[in-house]
């Protein structure tokens, strides 16, 4: 006898945090609705409020301390704190060192990500879908570019002016030099305190927004690559599969956050997948599989375990196969609830780390390798650099201790750029980044950012193998594609925040690196210049069973100029299964 209701096609509540099911509005209504009160507060306090406070007292307490230490400067100058300061500060720098640069840098950035590229990126986006309404569908690639940029160029005019508008409407209430006096009363503190830090922000988010706008505008336009490479003359040729965003589930029958009912169930479609892979490889010889992140649909260990038993049948696969992370594999707090947030001090956030870490170690642990910080060398492989933290590893998997947080605060980061070094000088080299932000929140789980340590650890390695070519993987895309939009949600909040620094630093590895990435979902080949950047499909995301999805084989090559490109790519297509009736 048949069910009513089918367990196997789900229902309503798969489609909770779901995109392709829900609205944004719908969405946003659900975590108003959901939001733990308590726990938004106490983050709000430690993530914006105190910083903001901060903020805008610290010019009221810098000029008290220049007024006390200029009334005695003689004591001071000839007394002990002269040579204590110099101890505190050597202390900051040695204990401190490349984790305190760090710590500034990505909260540099999440500011950036929570503030500025939101701001900026509506504006952008909105100001081209206009215009792009206008332009006829026969308008050339040129017109469409300039366009674009004149949209980036008055985004960042009109961020500026907003922003200059509010300072003026700050500036009378602030106030930027005191005396202990102004101390005595809190209410007038935090009243100077609060105007302050509006001026403060204002004032960086014009310039910040004048900034993206004029380097967005300023930037090579990125374009589609029409015109493809073919076979050399001494026929030497890379075969490298790309594959991103594969969201495994740990269930049978389980549904992905972001499709609901309408994707895929259960990892049927990644079983035939590598089956097909593993055909391939047999008549064709692979030589690289590329996961470029979202390897898991919210990074639980139930689906790395998946990953992993899935791969078991396929060694000559998994030998060749490099994963890095996806925001679905860090970032995602609850699969079920967008609502849901991590307190910075939550342990969580380092424990999906630890994982997606464990399983990298035990699928590519004895191949890619770390760069050495003094020799820009990839001289330790990437098992032997955590073989020191395995115990606290451990540990720390079994209770999640607070403590262990922070004594493995900088294993992850340590970890990146993973190195797969070319076989000789002039070969074929793999640089694994982690593009992922820092996020507490899942609604926010999709921003993106690549460090500045990352890309002095880039610019090391490709000079140490100056004849060496290569490919940059990375998640997050890195320039909006030079299409349409369906929606003006597609476009917000999933680029790299510092996206066109990246690809401005990328430029001097033209000719010899290509660009892959994941992400959205979406196939995409083009180039910002010479610079030749590939975005993969998911093989699985978007479409339920019955339907077809695809992934391509690209053969990469050195051209006569003996730069690295692209022969056409090979599209493979993988036929939907829908579930037989029971």
């Amino acid at each position: 006898m048949r069910p009513i209701v089918d367990p196997r096609q789900g229902d309503v509540e798969d489609d909770a945090s779901s995109t392709k099911r829900r609205t944004l509005i719908s969405l946003a209504g659900s975590l108003l609705a959901e939001i733990s009160i308590p726990k938004l507060i106490a983050a709000w306090t430690m993530l914006i409020i105190l910083p903001a406070l901060l903020l805008g007292v610290a010019p009221l307490f810098a000029s008290i301390w220049i007024s006390t230490v200029s009334t005695k400067a003689a004591m001071l100058f000839t007394g002990l704190l002269p040579p204590l300061l110099l101890v505190i500060l050597i202390g900051i720098g040695w204990f401190g060192g490349k984790p305190l640069w760090r710590l500034i840098e990505t909260n540099f950035w999440s500011l950036n990500a929570l503030a500025v590229q939101p701001v900026y990126a509506v504006s952008r986006e909105a100001l081209r879908q206009i215009s792009e309404w206008f332009l006829p569908k026969t308008t050339d690639q040129h017109t469409r570019n300039l366009v674009r940029a004149i949209s980036a160029a008055a985004s960042g005019l009109l961020i500026c002016g907003v922003s200059i508008w509010l300072v003026t409407l700050a500036w009378p209430g602030s106030r930027w030099t005191g005396s202990l006096s102004h101390l005595s009363s809190f209410s007038t503190l935090m009243h100077v305190a609060l105007h302050n830090s509006v001026v403060i922000v204002a004032a960086y988010l014009a310039v910040a927004g004048l900034a993206w706008g004029l380097a967005d505008a300023t930037m090579i336009q990125p374009c589609d690559l029409t015109n493809f490479a073919t076979t050399p003359a001494d026929g030497k040729t890379w075969r490298v599969v790309h594959l991103s965003d594969i969201h495994i589930v740990g269930e049978r029958f389980g549904f992905r956050i972001e499709g609901g009912r309408s994707g895929p169930r259960g990892n049927e479609r990644l079983e035939l997948l590598l089956a097909e892979l593993d055909a391939i490889h047999a008549r064709d010889p692979l030589d690289v599989v590329l996961i470029t992140g979202d390897i898991t649909d919210a990074g639980r260990s139930s689906e790395w375990a998946e990953f992993a038993e899935a791969l078991k049948p396929y060694p000559r696969l998994a030998e060749r196969t490099l994963v890095l992370p996806g925001n679905h594999d860090l970032n995602v707090v609850d699969r079920a609830n967008p609502a849901r947030l991590d307190l910075p001090t939550s342990p969580k956030k380092r424990l999906r780390e630890i994982r997606a870490l464990s399983t990298m170690v035990g699928l590519q642990g004895d191949r890619v390798r770390i760069i050495d910080d003094k020799t820009g060398k990839p001289e330790t492989l990437l098992k032997d650099r955590l073989q020191a933290h395995v115990t606290e590893i451990a540990s720390f998997a079994d209770r999640g201790s607070i403590a262990l947080t922070w004594t493995l605060a900088n294993v992850w980061p340590q970890a990146f750029p993973m190195v797969l070094p070319p076989e000789s000088d002039d070969g074929l080299g793999v640089i694994l980044l982690d593009s992922n932000a820092q996020t507490h929140f899942s609604f926010t789980n999709a921003l993106g950012l690549v460090t500045r340590e990352q890309m002095k650890a880039v610019e090391k390695i490709t000079a140490h193998f100056p004849k060496a070519k290569w490919i940059v993987a990375l998640h997050h895309h890195v320039v909006e594609y030079p299409k349409p939009a369906k929606a003006l949600s597609e476009r917000i909040g999933t680029a790299l925040v510092n996206g066109t620094w990246f690809v401005r630093k990328m430029q001097q590895l033209s000719g010899r690196a290509i660009i892959m990435h994941g992400h959205r979902h979406i196939d995409w080949i083009g180039a910002c210049g010479e610079l030749i950047i590939v975005s993969a499909p998911s093989p699985v995301m978007d479409v339920t069973d019955e339907r077809d999805t695809y992934f391509y084989i690209h053969t990469l090559c050195v051209d006569g100029k003996g730069h690295l490109n692209l022969l056409q790519p090979e599209r493979i297509v993988l036929p939907g299964h829908p579930i037989a009736e029971s």
